[in-house]
């Protein structure tokens, strides 16, 4: 390792030796802020970082997440055998492009798109996750708005978007970076999705969507989207309006469908005009796939398409990105081919069963008293809602569920700990999502750690509580500060800006 120790000889970068016989392994002198002048064996290389990548998390253990963290060894090695295509050249790929296409009309069909000839059928796109499919389809939106209001000869100042303050933070980003205005929804203590009623009385001659969640990310629960677009149609008609849903079925998009199939959610309602479904999620594939489906090409105006003709041959592109990997949408494919609609139903009952039996089994957990030590949150208990259970403590102990989050980590458990949206941010609550490999056995071993941590937790001395309390909190200021302080801005704007919001790990 020559640029380690200049007494080295090149014989001691050689394959055979040791990583941890050079210097790299004794000293902290690696690529850190700047490139190194010499050049690094790839054996070293790859020990190097592969150590630091030791002090990630496993995610088998992260309850936090959302996004897919198993896939078959044929899958992993399929994508692998394509990871050099650039998915965007179709003429030098035409089988990715194809697959692609494929997907779609999966997903189109999944969601009961209209097939009935070539103008009135869905049309849709892969993307890099939900937060691209979102932006595309407020942009869409946005703009069949505008031209509407042009033809009218009204005003295009100041459009906006109707949603549940529950949000994911993606639609904040749509909104802020597409100039519309945000129209809240607010929870309150006891309800998280938002009150049908209450939430299309805000739609007015300048909203452009009204997004219905198919799974908050806070409690899971699905949004009542047949009521919304009940009511949404009946105001269009008494208000001569022309506003319609996008349903934000980034979780829920690949579950309700096989663990609740009698709910009507989707393009059966004739006002759901565009829905996003995330493949990495409960598509069960990896982190880096996304997909929007409109309804019809009259809700893609053709501002926002764009011809290229320098990759070998004419093609249309409606995406954000331009080159990136398709192996995600591959991926995807080898999932639709490999499970069809019974392996996906049968994972997604699954997944329903034990996230219904841990809601039991923590919902029983009891003091030295005999009282319930919990209390879950949300209403979505066989298939009514996602795979997930939240719950926070009864009532008020020396430690709160930050203080349960940190213990479980000491167990290897990443569950996350965090306050509930705007409105009802005073209200702290812990979650698991319920993934493909979080089986029963693994839910039976968390369950365990769980009951240890709060023995642990109520036999430790009110002193020590506050003391961690304050270490928490002032970690939290000081992170925060540092990261104002690099990114120079103090964000005023956002949910979290004005109200300390929260968002569940996505």
């Amino acid at each position: 390792m020559g640029y380690l120790n200049k007494t080295k000889t090149p014989a001691a970068d050689s394959a055979f030796e040791s990583f941890y016989g050079t210097n790299l392994a004794a000293t902290d002198d690696a690529c850190s802020t700047e490139m190194q002048e010499e050049e690094m064996s790839s054996k070293n290389a790859y020990r190097y970082i592969k150590d630091e990548l030791l002090m990630d998390g496993t995610p088998a253990l992260n309850l936090a997440s959302f996004v897919t963290t198993y896939m078959e060894e044929e899958a992993e090695k399929l994508m692998m055998e394509n990871l050099s295509k650039n998915f965007i050249d179709v003429e030098e790929y035409p089988a990715m492009g194809e697959i692609e296409s494929r997907c779609v009309n999966i997903i189109a069909r999944l969601f009961h798109a209209p097939v009935e000839n070539a103008e009135s059928q869905a049309l849709g796109v892969s993307t890099i996750g939900s937060s691209e499919a979102i932006i595309l389809s407020v942009l869409a939106a946005k703009r069949r708005w505008q031209n509407m209001r042009k033809a009218a000869g009204k005003s295009t100042e100041k459009p906006n978007i109707v949603m549940n303050a529950a949000v994911q933070v993606c639609w904040e980003k749509a909104a802020r970076y597409l100039e519309v205005e945000e129209k809240y929804w607010y929870c309150t203590d006891t309800k998280f999705s938002a009150d049908p009623k209450e939430l299309v009385d805000l739609v007015d001659e300048n909203t452009i969507l009204v997004c219905a969640i198919l799974g908050t990310t806070y409690t899971g629960e699905y949004e009542d989207i047949k009521e919304i677009d009940r009511l949404l149609g009946e105001k269009n008609e008494k208000e001569g309006l022309s506003v319609y849903i996008h349903v934000d079925g980034a979780s829920g998009g690949f579950v309700a469908p096989f663990a609740n199939p009698e709910l009507v959610w989707d393009f059966q309602l004739p006002l759901v005009c565009s829905i996003n479904a995330s493949g990495h999620k409960y598509g069960l594939t990896y982190a880096g796939v996304g997909w929007a489906v409109w309804r019809n090409k009259s809700f893609l105006p053709d501002e926002i398409l764009f011809t290229v003709n320098y990759l070998g041959s004419p093609q249309v592109s409606f995406t954000l990105n331009f080159s990136k990997s398709g192996v995600h949408v591959v991926g995807q494919y080898y999932q639709f081919l490999r499970l069809g609609k019974s392996g996906y139903r049968n994972i997604m009952n699954n997944l329903t069963s034990t996230s219904d039996w841990l809601a039991e089994k923590i919902a029983a957990i009891e003091n030295s008293n005999g009282e319930k030590k919990f209390e879950i949150l949300g209403d979505n208990l066989s298939g009514k809602g996602l795979p997930l259970v939240a719950w926070k403590l009864a009532k008020q102990e020396n430690y709160d569920e930050f203080a349960i989050a940190r213990t479980l980590r000491s167990r290897g458990w990443i569950v996350p700990a965090y306050t509930m949206a705007p409105n009802a941010g005073t209200l702290k609550l812990l979650r698991v999502v319920v993934r493909e490999d979080f089986s029963k056995a693994r839910a039976t071993t968390f369950l365990r750690d769980l009951v240890d941590t709060i023995k642990t937790l109520d036999s430790t001395p009110p002193a020590v509580h506050e003391y961690a309390k304050q270490e928490h909190q002032e970690k939290q200021t000081t992170k925060a500060k540092r990261s104002r302080k690099h990114t120079h801005v103090n964000d005023d704007h956002s949910l979290q800006g004005k109200h300390g919001k929260t968002h569940g790990v996505c």
